[in-house]
C-alpha cells in the first residue's frame, strides 16, 4: 500500500498516522443516529425481532442502489404488504398473498426477482432455521459464506435474470450490498447502528462494501490503487483498513461513504 500517496486539500500526502486520525475522526462523526434517517439501513431499525431485522434488512439491502428516496420508499413498500411483519408473512404465506408484488418494479429488480426471492427467503427459513445459517460453512470464511449462500438462495430454478441480483464474488463482483448487509448484521456496534445479531462471522472478518463513495475516496487516499471495483479491490481496501483496525476494519465504511457522499471528498 502507498500509504503516504494519498492527498489533502491542500495536495499535501497524508502520513500513516494522519490517515488513521482522520478515518477514526470520520468514523465517529457519520457512525451516528443523525445520519441514518435516510439511509437503508433505518428499514431494518423499524423493528426489534431478530427474524424481523434480518429479513427487511436482507430485502432493503438486496434493493439499495439508485436514490435513497426511491429505495427507501420501495422497501417499505415491501415491507407494509407484509403487515410489517416479515417473519410472520415469510414462513405463513401462500400465492394468493404474493398478488401485490406482482407490480414491484425497482430499477432492474422487478415482480419476477422480488416474488422468486420471497419464496426463496421461505424455503431457506425451512431448510436452515435462519437467514444466518444459509451463510455457515466450514471455516466460516466471509467470501465462501456469500459464495455458498448464493448457491442455497438461488437453488436450481433460479430464472437468469434473478441470479444476477445475488452477488458471485468467485466471479469478481464486488458484492457491495450483500457485504452492507453482512455490516448490518454481524457488526458489533456500541451506538447500536450496525445491529451485531449474528454470530457466523466476527466482525475482524468482514469486508469493506465497495461503491462509488468508498472505491472514490479510497483511492484519493491512497488506500486503494485497483481502479477496477472488483472483489480484488474489496480485498485490497479491506486489508488496508485492517491496518488501522484489524478488530473492526468496516467502521471505517462510515468515514469513506461520509467523506465521499456528504463532503465530496473523492473528486478532485
Amino acid at each position: 500500500m502507498r500509504m503516504n500517496s494519498g492527498t489533502k486539500k491542500n495536495s499535501k500526502p497524508f502520513t500513516k498516522n494522519e490517515l488513521k486520525e482522520l478515518l477514526e475522526e470520520k468514523a465517529d462523526l457519520y457512525n451516528r443516529f443523525s445520519f441514518i434517517e435516510t439511509d437503508p439501513i433505518s428499514i431494518p431499525h423499524r423493528f426489534t425481532k431478530k427474524e424481523d431485522i434480518e429479513i427487511a434488512a436482507f430485502l432493503t439491502a438486496t434493493i439499495a442502489w439508485g436514490q435513497r428516496f426511491t429505495l427507501i420508499k420501495n422497501a417499505n413498500y415491501l415491507l407494509d404488504n407484509m403487515d410489517n411483519a416479515p417473519f410472520d408473512f415469510i414462513t405463513s404465506f401462500t400465492k394468493k398473498d404474493l398478488k401485490p408484488f406482482e407490480t414491484f418494479v425497482h430499477r432492474t429488480f422487478n415482480h419476477v426477482d422480488c416474488i422468486f426471492f420471497l419464496n426463496a427467503i421461505q424455503r431457506l427459513y425451512k431448510e436452515f432455521g435462519s437467514l444466518e445459517a444459509a451463510f455457515q460453512t466450514e471455516g466460516s470464511e466471509v467470501k465462501n459464506g456469500i459464495i455458498a449462500f448464493r448457491s442455497r438462495f438461488l437453488g436450481n430454478n433460479a430464472p437468469q435474470r434473478t441470479s444476477r441480483h445475488v452477488a458471485d464474488p468467485s466471479a469478481g463482483s464486488a458484492a457491495k450490498r450483500i457485504n452492507m448487509f453482512l455490516r448490518w448484521m454481524v457488526r458489533k456496534d456500541e451506538r447500536k447502528i450496525d445491529f451485531g445479531i449474528w454470530n457466523v462471522f466476527k466482525t475482524s472478518q468482514l469486508y469493506c462494501p465497495l461503491d462509488v463513495h468508498s472505491g472514490g475516496v479510497g483511492r484519493k487516499l491512497g488506500i486503494l490503487d485497483r481502479k477496477q471495483d472488483d472483489w480484488r479491490a474489496v480485498e485490497e481496501l479491506t486489508a488496508n483498513l485492517r491496518i488501522f483496525d484489524a478488530l473492526d476494519p468496516v467502521k471505517y465504511d462510515y468515514a469513506l461513504f461520509g467523506l465521499g457522499a456528504f463532503e465530496g471528498f473523492r473528486k478532485d
